[in-house]
């Protein structure tokens, strides 16, 4: 497996990828990789055949995360990360710094670190916006945090040129504004969205589920029993209306001691417009505090 720390090599590696013919697969992380991730590898090698090549990159991006967040905190583990990417045969660990990734110093208001002072208006000033899919549920509770995951893989995709890029349904809303993006800038990448990959009691692998400890880690199971119970709502309701069933799952999340429900929505999964009624097929996604650690899920009803 090969490191590649800066932009400037991994543009030069990736072209020479492209002229001898090697299709290119790349899964983007922030790193404290685990299954879920693994399996976005795996998903990456199927699509480009042995014959092609696979990178992962680890960045914590600063620009997609908001003031008071987990950036200064968000879990690193490089050794145990480099170690489960070579036993999952990956070809190429790319590695960029923040200098790297953003050259300026500081950032604009545009794009701006979650630590960088609001009145520095210097620096860094293009981004790029998905102004549909991204306005509600993540992007309501979250303001600028797509405008930084657009940015940021945008430039993955410059930077790598990669022919298909795997990201987790875990993350369903993310993935959709990706989609979008590609299919807007026409992007010649063609998306892979894998399926959430899951802890034995139902809870969705995250990197921050390493925050839970204790009896924290027992109440995050309450977001698989929201969905549980909402999927069991609809299996005896052909219709069932959405905001009786959002209080229901308020009700059930704030049973536990710690956790409290950010936001919980149904959704037809295309377009992710807000259903009235819940039925068979539509969309549901939550965010759920659990003590100080932001949890999300999502499933098909």
């Amino acid at each position: 497996m090969r490191i590649v720390l800066t932009v400037a090599a991994m543009q030069k590696l990736a072209r020479r990828w492209k002229q001898a013919g090697r299709r290119i697969g790349l899964v983007p992380t922030m790193g404290y990789l685990h299954a879920g991730h693994l399996s976005l590898v795996r998903c990456a090698r199927q699509a480009v055949g042995k014959r092609g090549r696979v990178v992962v990159s680890i960045y914590v991006n600063p620009t997609q995360f908001g003031p008071g967040e987990d950036f200064t905190k968000y879990p690193r583990d490089l050794k145990r990360d480099l170690s489960l990417c070579r036993a999952a045969g990956v070809d190429v660990l790319f590695l960029p710094n923040d200098r790297e990734m953003y050259p300026v110093r500081t950032r604009s208001r545009g794009c701006k670190s979650a630590d960088e002072p609001r009145s520095d208006k210097r620096g860094y000033g293009t981004c790029v916006v998905e102004d549909q899919l991204s306005q509600t549920m993540e992007g309501a509770s979250r303001p600028a945090h797509f405008r930084g995951v657009t940015t940021v893989v945008a430039k993955l995709f410059h930077l790598v040129l990669p022919d298909v890029a795997a990201f987790g349904r875990k993350d369903f809303q993310q993935a959709a504004v990706i989609r979008r993006m590609v299919a807007d800038l026409n992007f010649p990448v063609k998306i892979i969205v894998a399926p959430t990959v899951r802890e034995a009691d139902g809870l969705a692998m995250s990197s921050r589920n390493q925050y839970l400890t204790g009896d924290l880690r027992r109440q995050a199971t309450v977001l698989w029993c929201a969905i549980q119970m909402a999927r069991a709502t609809a299996k005896k309701s052909r219709t069932f209306p959405a905001m009786k069933l959002k209080a229901a799952v308020k009700k059930l999340v704030e049973c536990e001691p710690d956790a409290k429900l950010d936001y919980v929505e149904f959704f037809e999964p295309k377009t992710l417009v807000p259903v009235a009624r819940v039925t068979r097929g539509v969309q549901m996604a939550l965010a759920v505090f659990i003590g100080e650690t932001r949890l999300i899920d999502n499933a098909r009803i």
